[in-house]
């Protein structure tokens, strides 16, 4: 009766080891296409919020340039 954990082991091992396996293929493919990370909890104002802020960055830099 002692060793009846280790029959649960493998299947719990199997499934932590998949769900590892899912998680980094996730965060590579995101990171291939994206060129960064995903962040997690990024709406639709997240991502306008990032736009207003590039197009405020590229205007200030090409203001201080000249």
């Amino acid at each position: 009766m002692t060793l009846i954990w280790m029959e649960v082991m493998l299947p719990l091992g199997i499934i932590a080891g998949i769900l590892c396996v899912m998680g980094n293929a996730q965060y590579y493919i995101h990171r291939a296409a994206g060129g960064r990370p995903k962040h997690i909890g990024n709406d639709m104002w997240d991502v306008a919020m990032e736009r207003r802020d590039k197009k405020l960055l590229d205007k200030f830099s090409c203001a201080t340039s000249n």
